[in-house]
């Protein structure tokens, strides 16, 4: 009998140690995986992050269901499934083990289709420790559907108290989301702050 390969895991305690000191792993297209510890940081200013009013009343009435940790793995796989992705069969798998653990977790967006099934079309997934929330990714198969993600998160993080939510890079999706940049000192030492945090998510 034939078996495929395990696919090999960053264990949980080295990558929660990585993330307390503000580092992050990505695939990267030569097939290695690399330690990311980007200066400038980007970070979303919690006390700032609502949807416009169009994207409030989309909230409310767009027909969607928002949901926590319910399907970890496919907002996963929902995220990776791009034409260029960081998001290897590796990174799934070592954040698939981080979210049993209890360290990772994803916000869900669904909604019906024709046939009244309930329909995953957004999400967006992340890491927390204490009070640090880090952003990994996001996607959408329906207009909206990711912002919708990002906002209930943006909701739950500041209900429970975080004081930290890291978005890594700035980029144009970000940007337009509200991420800043903040020297890489000043970051972490807002992280040293907010990992120590008595919060849980």
């Amino acid at each position: 009998m034939s078996r495929a390969p395990a696919v090999p895991v960053i264990p949980v305690q080295v990558l929660m140690t990585a993330y307390a000191e503000g580092r992050f792993p990505m695939a990267h297209a030569d097939g290695e995986l690399y330690w990311h510890d980007p200066d400038p940081r980007a970070v979303f200013p919690l006390e700032r992050l609502r949807p416009d009013a169009r994207l409030a009343r989309r909230m409310r009435n767009g027909g969607f269901t928002i949901t926590r940790d319910e399907a970890f793995d496919p907002v996963v796989q929902g995220c990776a499934q791009r034409e260029e992705t960081w998001i290897d069969a590796r990174i799934r798998a070592t954040y698939g083990a981080l979210h049993r653990a209890g360290h990772a977790h994803s916000v869900e967006v669904w909604a019906r289709t024709d046939d009244a099934e309930r329909a995953l079309v957004g999400g967006i997934y992340g890491v927390a420790l204490g009070g640090a929330f880090f952003g990994e990714s996001m996607f959408h198969r329906r207009s909206d559907a990711g912002k919708v993600a990002f906002y209930a998160l943006a909701e739950h993080l500041r209900a429970r108290g975080f004081a930290l939510f890291d978005s890594q890079y700035l980029n144009p999706v970000t940007a337009r989301l509200g991420a800043e940049e903040v020297p890489r000192a000043r970051f972490l030492r807002m992280l040293a702050t907010a990992r120590t945090m008595p919060v849980c998510f």
